[in-house]
């Protein structure tokens, strides 16, 4: 799976990057919100882990625009936060996301979201040959 990591901070990118590729899935990152956008119309991306405040376009700003683009509108996101998932429930754009994370992230927590996630969306897709 195609997937690109959206974080400020390169720490978290590097830990996330690691973790997918561990997994098989091919990975690109983006340092905000703006940057992930622009990436976004140039790739052909399964999945989005997008981290919540960011500076130029935080992850709100981010997943909006995401899901005005049609080959988009379905794609998955994780979404993570500082902030608490709690205070995620109250927002406007909460139903957007596929699934919320707390950071700092928890490596098992996040496998096991990313399986939910993939187990869900990509099982029954059919297989494309082209000849």
């Amino acid at each position: 799976m195609n997937i690109l990591v959206v974080d400020d901070k390169k720490a978290v990118q590097d830990m996330l990057i690691d973790l997918l590729i561990s997994q098989g899935h091919i990975v690109d990152k983006a340092v905000n919100g703006l940057d992930a956008l622009g990436k976004a119309q140039q790739g052909n991306y399964q999945l989005f882990v997008i981290d919540h405040l960011m500076p130029l376009m935080n992850g709100l700003q981010l997943t909006k625009n995401l899901k005005k683009i049609p080959e988009f509108a379905e794609t998955k996101i994780i979404f993570m936060t500082t902030q608490g998932i709690d205070s995620l429930k109250n927002l406007p754009e909460y139903s957007l996301f596929d699934k919320t994370i707390d950071k700092p992230i928890n490596k098992d927590k996040f496998l096991a979201v990313l399986s939910e996630l993939t187990d869900s969306s990509f099982e029954c897709e059919p297989l494309q040959v082209n000849s």
